[in-house]
């Protein structure tokens, strides 16, 4: 017997379904990905990091300034994908223009705020003019959410409107890891992790604030399995990554066709965390020692290595390369569920086999 859906009210916002399309960088989750996820009753997310590498407004030097612009051009052109759909824009706490990312997407008219690679501390004094956008932070441990909301809760007087659960055991990209031990330690994964989170909101919040289960999600025994752990959503990567509409060269999307589940290795990123890639001849001859960085595009990135060091390599330009397609030099973020990926779909077809019926 097929469980039935939860309703997902973020804030303000109730998409149809209870399914939030992950935001990936740079420019694999960009308008049109966002905009399509959004039209068929999700939650269509624009990743914020790097978007002027793809606008014609970044003449090579003034990235920050571009990023600005380029955030206003997508939430345009996904809006006029999905007029009354919810639209979130993913914003690193990482970045160095995180606080312009915030305000700028609040201003070209996000819903939500998903921000994590970080703990999103100020979140509530940035986005204060603007009481209808509902702020999701992304954690992986019941203690990070505890320590949000306490902040948010003595200096703002306000809680979250949700949060996504990401651990590391199956999500694509930077894992909220701190070390490599903990990618695979159970205290770190859903079924840890969200019924603890579920329980601190429901007896201790008295709250509905929603929980929303991320890594590992591809079909839907898998968004009923998190469904039964208490969350009232999921969040989908790695497999709208492998459509149509996603914003990224095709060639991007056939790595994905192509990957077998051995491809799927865990580096230690520049950022200094964890991070699931497709092992391809860039991240070889970096497991190896043997990469070769290009130039740091802007310190994009508070913390980096390859800018204290000149050590490892820009991963702006990494994922930038991969975005374009480029096989040899790009580095292919993925959730370890890749391999199910077995033919470039469309966003709709995936609404219709995940929600039949509903």
């Amino acid at each position: 017997m097929r469980l039935k859906l939860p309703e997902l009210k973020i804030g303000k916002h109730s998409p149809r379904y209870p399914l939030v399309q992950g935001g990936m960088g740079v420019m694999i989750s960009g308008p049109r990905l966002a905009g399509a996820v959004a039209a068929c009753g999700g939650v269509g997310t624009i990743a914020s990091v790097g978007l002027a590498c793809a606008s014609p407004h970044f003449d090579g030097r003034n990235y920050f300034e571009a990023n600005q612009l380029a955030m206003a051009d997508a939430l345009r052109e996904a809006r006029a994908i999905a007029p009354e759909g919810v639209i979130a824009v993913n914003c690193m706490c990482a970045l160095t223009d995180y606080d312009t990312q915030v305000r700028s997407a609040c201003e070209a008219g996000a819903d939500v705020i998903v921000s994590g690679a970080g703990l999103p501390l100020n979140l509530p004094e940035l986005t204060r003019d603007f009481p209808d956008v509902a702020l999701v932070p992304i954690v992986s441990s019941l203690k990070a959410a505890e320590l949000i909301v306490r902040r948010w809760e003595k200096q703002y007087g306000r809680q979250p409107d949700g949060f996504v659960v990401e651990t590391p055991l199956h999500a694509g990209g930077h894992l909220g890891a701190t070390k490599m031990e903990h990618v695979t330690d159970p205290e770190f994964s859903l079924e840890t992790v969200v019924p603890q989170l579920v329980r601190y909101v429901e007896d201790v919040l008295k709250s509905p604030i929603p929980v929303i289960a991320a890594g590992g999600i591809f079909d839907r025994s898998d968004m009923e399995r998190a469904f039964a752990l208490g969350a009232k959503g999921v969040q989908m990567g790695t497999r709208f990554a492998c459509t149509e509409e996603c914003d990224a060269d095709v060639r991007f999307k056939e790595a994905y066709v192509n990957a077998t589940a051995d491809d799927v290795v865990v580096i230690m990123s520049p950022v200094g965390i964890p991070g699931r890639a497709l092992r391809n001849p860039f991240v070889q001859r970096y497991l190896e020692g043997k990469v070769e960085s290009k130039p740091c595009i802007a310190r994009c990135l508070s913390h980096c290595t390859y800018i204290r060091t000149r050590e490892t390599f820009c991963i702006a330009q990494a994922l930038v390369d991969a975005y374009r397609g480029n096989w040899e030099e790009g580095l292919f973020f993925c959730g370890d569920n890749v391999h199910r990926c077995q033919r470039i779909e469309r966003v709709r077809d995936i609404f219709a086999e995940l929600f039949p019926g509903d």
